[in-house]
């Protein structure tokens, strides 16, 4: 009886053992470290992107004075917080950590790297590598034209109107976005993404549509996104650590679509650089032009009900909340970049969770930490 049993056990174990061998390499992969988590980076390869010209935030007179309201503190904490960060009038007012985070971790933005990579489209723009907006992706990726792929323009990518097949599914055993981020050959992925309904038409969020144009980026400078990024960003913003950009494989292509580890104070960066209408200590970054047409809602577009589209630009969320116009960058665990031109305010907060419930477009720990940092400013 007990060698039935061994034997049946052993027949089990190597059932499981076959099929799990049988699945996709990014399959298993994903089967190993089950979910996804802000301190990921270090199961990947990653790219450095240099920080060659550091220079530490100038302190607010009132730095770290101000604390988070009492009666917002429990709701604050329910999330599990790492960072918390307002930059007020290009100083550092207010930085609060937990958890044993710090101002020098790097963690993972997730999908508030889609924003960085729109920054770096107008870049690529201005700079003449990319023609313009109007241009198709198939002018720059020839490989990408079938399946009626020939349509899409670098516009509708940028505003999530691309028409594509890929399924933005995170809990899925094998989805694309699964795929992107345990898989190892991210392009081959990419390329395998066909169009099943009109472009420049509806929105509809799609990671896959930020990872087309870093390879865009990527084919017409000559250079690694992360080396674009260290050039043309990174540095003329004066970062004061080096980024890390998880890759797909070793000497890889960068995951574009998240994945851009760095501290809170440093991501902040990318706020006050949309604050300054793309300029940095009097050097213009990024045009003014690139600034307010990215800025603006692509209210062209409707979403999945046949609403306008009064919530997102080029990679970047916006709403308004106590009569505040507000732009921002978000990630899939909470992590947010928020810019408040009218109080010249920056506000980051990094962390474990994100709130599931949703006001219109918005994941409502958003409308949370916006409350925090208003009346944080009052007092």
């Amino acid at each position: 009886m007990k060698k039935r049993a061994l034997r049946i056990t052993l027949i089990v174990i190597a059932a499981i053992a076959i099929a799990y061998f049988c699945l996709p390499q990014y399959a298993r992969t994903a089967l190993i470290y089950w979910y996804v988590g802000i301190d990921d980076y270090p199961i990947f390869h990653n790219r450095t992107v240099q920080a060659d010209d550091p220079s530490a935030w100038n302190q607010h007179p009132d730095y770290n004075t101000l604390q988070i309201p009492e009666e917002l503190l429990d709701s604050v904490m329910l999330y599990e917080p790492i960072a918390f960060v307002i930059i007020k009038d290009s100083m550092l007012l207010h930085e609060e950590y937990w958890d044993g985070y710090s101002e020098e971790s790097l963690t993972n933005p997730f999908s508030a790297s889609k924003s960085i990579v729109g920054i770096l489209t107008g870049i690529a723009i201005d700079k003449g590598f990319i023609n313009s907006v109007h241009d198709r992706v198939v002018d720059y990726l020839p490989e990408f034209n079938h399946d009626g792929n020939d349509a899409m323009t670098i516009k509708d990518v940028l505003e999530m109107a691309s028409g594509s097949s890929w399924a933005e599914e995170y809990a899925g055993l094998f989805t694309p976005t699964t795929a992107a981020y345990y898989g190892k050959d991210i392009n081959k992925l990419m390329m395998e993404q066909t169009t099943e309904s009109e472009p420049g038409k509806v929105f509809r969020y799609q990671s896959g549509n930020t990872q087309l144009l870093a390879m865009i980026i990527t084919r017409t400078s000559g250079m690694t996104l992360s080396d674009f990024a260290s050039k043309y960003f990174w540095t003329p913003v004066q970062a004061e650590r080096d980024a890390l950009w998880c890759l797909d494989d070793k000497d890889g292509m960068e995951k574009a679509y998240c994945c851009f580890n760095t501290n809170a104070t440093d991501l902040a960066r990318l706020g006050q650089l949309v604050l300054n209408d793309g300029q940095w200590n009097n050097h213009q970054v990024i045009s003014h032009q690139w600034m307010e047409e990215s800025l603006a809602a692509a209210s062209h577009l409707k979403d999945k009900n046949g609403e306008e589209v009064d919530f997102y630009g080029y990679q970047w969320w916006m709403l308004n909340h106590r009569g505040y116009d507000i732009k921002y960058a978000r990630g899939i665990l909470g992590q947010y970049v928020f810019v408040i031109p009218d109080l010249n305010v920056v506000v980051v907060r990094m962390g474990h969770i994100r709130s599931k419930g949703y006001i219109d477009h918005h994941p409502t720990d958003v409308y949370l930490y916006l409350d925090v940092a208003l009346d944080m400013l009052k007092k």
